[in-house]
C-alpha cells in the first residue's frame, strides 16, 4: 500500500511539474518552434528543434538526431548537456527534437489503467513518430537518418516500449528511471515475451534509476535481470543506478551517461591520411602519414576494403607504387566505422615554365568580388570591386566585406628545387587550388575549417601559374595555401609560402 501511494503521488508531482514547464519554459527554450499536424493523433503538435551550434544554412552537412521526450521541461537541459559532450569530443553534434506534450499519459503509456484515463495510447504515439515526426525532421531539417530516443519516468517505459516494438526505428533509446511499475510490471511481460526474437538489431539501451528502494519501486531490477538472461547479441545494453538522486534530478546524469553509451568509439576527427591524393612518379616512393588514435585502424594498398585482418596502420607507410589506398577505423558494434582513402597516380613532373613579363616577387595578385554564394562562382562572368597585391600587408580581415565575397589569387611560384612538393589547402568556406593551369584540389561547398586537403605532385625548378579560387558566405573567413618541398616533407609541417616566390604583377 505505502508503494502504491508513493508512485500516485510520484505520478501527480510529474504531472504538474511537466504542466509547469509547459506554461514557463515554453517562451525561453532554445531551438526553433515547429509544428505538425498529426493525422494519426487528431491533432497538432508542437515541437522544439535545436540545430547544431556550427550549422550553416545552405550546408549539405547532415546529422543524427536526437528525440526527447517531455520536451518543455528537458530540452533546455538535453541540449546544454549535449553541447557539453560534443565539446569534449565524446559525440558529433547534433539536431534535437524536444517533442512537447499534449497528454503524456496517453502517449507514453502502452496499456489502459481504470484510475488514469486517458492511459494506453502509446501504440498510437509511436506511429506518429514512424510514419509522421521522424519524416517530417528528414524531409525539413538536415538528418542523416540516425536517430536516438530519450525518455524519462513514463517516457522511459514509452522508450523501451519503442525498442520492443520498433526497434528500428531508432540506434539508441535511452530510459531515464523508467516506471516499469506501471500496470503490474507489464513491460516486464512484453520484454520477456519480444526481446529474444529481436534479431540483427545493433542497438544501445541505457537504463538508469536511483540507488535504494527507488530502484526495486520502480521495477527496475526484475528488468536488469531479464537483459542479462534473454537480450540479443545485437543488442548493446547497461543499466545503471545512482546514489543520493531524486526522480527528477537523475535525469542530469542519465542524460550525460546514455549519450556517452550511445556514442561510445566516436572520434571527431577519425584517420586523416596524408597526401589524400596526387601523381607519383615511377620507382619514386613517397610516404603516407596518419593522423589521429590509429590503434583500430587496418589498411590496403589494392583498392580493396580493409578487414580486420587487413593490415594495421602505422603512423607513416612508405607507398611505393601508385594507387588507391583505404584505411578503416573499427568500433565497437560497427556504427562509426569509417573508411578514408588516398589516391595516387603514376604520372610524370609538371612541367615548369619561365617568369613572365610584368612579373615581380612579393605577393600574388588578388580580385576582390561581392555576392551571395553557396559555392563558387563562375569568375569569369563578374568584374571584381578591387584588386590588388597579397603581399605581407593583405589578409582577408582587411577586405571590405567579412560575409558574401569571393576572391581570386594568382600570379607565378617559383619552386626552387626538383622533387615532391605537398600541397595543404584550408578554407571556410569553399575553395579551389590550381597549378600550372590544372586543378589539384576542389574543396567547393559551404563548409568549416575543420579539415584540410592536400596533394602531392612533383615539380622542377622553374615557375608555374598558380591560381586559388575562393568564397565566403557566413560566418569566419579563412584561406589558407601551405606547402611541403622537398628539404622540409619529412617534417611533416607545412609552412606558407614565402612572398619571394611569390610573383605577381609588377602594375599593381
Amino acid at each position: 500500500m505505502r508503494n502504491k501511494t508513493r508512485r500516485i503521488l510520484l505520478l501527480t508531482i510529474t504531472g504538474v511539474f511537466n504542466l509547469l514547464n509547459l506554461t514557463a519554459s515554453a517562451q525561453d527554450l532554445p531551438g526553433k518552434r515547429d509544428s505538425i499536424s498529426s493525422t494519426i493523433l487528431k491533432e497538432k503538435r508542437f515541437i522544439q528543434v535545436v540545430l547544431p551550434e556550427k550549422y550553416k544554412k545552405g550546408s549539405t552537412d547532415k546529422y543524427n538526431v536526437l528525440y526527447v521526450l517531455d520536451g518543455e521541461g528537458n530540452t533546455k537541459l538535453f541540449t546544454q548537456i549535449q553541447q557539453f559532450i560534443e565539446s569534449e569530443s565524446y559525440m558529433p553534434p547534433t539536431i534535437i527534437v524536444g517533442v512537447l506534450n499534449t497528454d503524456r499519459n496517453r502517449d507514453f503509456l502502452p496499456t489502459h489503467v481504470e484510475n488514469t484515463k486517458t492511459s494506453g495510447g502509446a501504440d498510437k504515439f509511436l506511429s506518429f513518430f514512424k510514419e509522421e515526426l521522424i519524416p517530417f525532421i528528414n524531409k525539413n531539417y538536415p538528418s542523416d537518418g540516425n536517430n536516438t530516443l530519450f525518455g524519462h519516468s513514463f517516457g522511459g517505459v514509452f522508450v523501451t516500449y519503442a525498442l520492443l516494438t520498433e526497434p528500428q526505428l531508432f540506434e539508441s533509446y535511452i530510459a531515464a528511471d523508467p516506471s516499469y511499475w506501471w500496470d503490474k510490471q507489464v513491460m516486464l511481460k512484453m520484454t520477456s515475451s519480444k526481446l529474444a526474437n529481436l534479431t540483427n538489431l545493433n542497438k544501445n539501451l541505457y537504463i538508469s534509476g536511483r540507488e535504494g528502494d527507488e530502484l526495486k519501486e520502480m521495477g527496475i531490477p526484475p528488468m536488469d535481470s531479464l537483459l542479462k538472461k534473454t537480450a540479443p547479441n545485437g543488442l548493446t545494453w547497461k543499466v545503471t543506478s545512482y546514489p543520493n538522486e531524486t526522480h527528477g534530478s537523475v535525469k542530469l546524469k542519465s542524460i550525460y551517461d546514455g549519450l556517452k553509451f550511445s556514442y561510445a568509439g566516436y572520434q571527431p576527427r577519425y584517420i586523416i591520411i596524408h597526401p589524400m591524393a596526387g601523381i607519383m612518379l615511377k620507382d619514386k616512393p613517397i610516404k603516407l602519414w596518419f593522423f589521429g588514435d590509429t590503434t583500430k585502424v587496418k589498411y590496403t594498398t589494392d583498392g580493396t576494403e580493409p578487414t580486420l585482418t587487413s593490415a594495421p596502420v602505422k603512423k607513416e607507410i612508405m607507398l611505393y607504387s601508385a594507387g588507391k589506398v583505404t584505411a578503416k577505423l573499427f568500433t565497437h558494434g560497427s556504427r562509426y566505422d569509417k573508411s578514408f582513402t588516398a589516391n595516387l597516380k603514376t604520372g610524370t613532373y609538371l612541367a615548369a615554365g619561365k617568369l613572365a613579363k610584368n612579373m615581380k616577387a612579393g605577393g600574388f595578385d588578388y580580385a576582390y568580388y561581392e555576392g551571395k554564394w553557396d559555392k563558387l562562382p563562375d569568375f569569369k562572368n563578374l568584374k571584381p570591386i578591387k584588386s590588388g597585391k597579397a603581399d605581407s600587408s593583405f589578409s582577408l580581415g582587411k577586405l571590405p566585406a567579412q560575409n558574401n565575397f569571393a576572391l581570386v589569387i594568382s600570379g607565378q611560384l617559383e619552386v626552387t628545387e626538383d622533387g615532391y612538393h605537398s600541397f595543404v589547402l584550408s578554407s571556410d568556406d569553399g575553395s579551389r587550388f590550381y597549378l600550372g593551369n590544372q586543378l589539384l584540389i576542389d574543396y567547393d561547398g559551404l563548409h568549416g575549417d575543420d579539415d584540410v586537403k592536400t596533394y602531392i605532385i612533383p615539380l622542377k625548378k622553374g615557375f608555374y601559374p598558380i591560381r586559388e579560387e575562393y568564397f565566403q558566405k557566413e560566418g569566419g573567413a579563412k584561406l589558407s595555401l601551405e606547402y611541403l618541398t622537398p628539404k622540409n616533407i619529412e617534417t611533416m609541417k607545412s609552412l606558407p609560402i614565402p612572398l619571394t616566390l611569390q610573383y605577381g604583377s609588377s602594375t599593381l
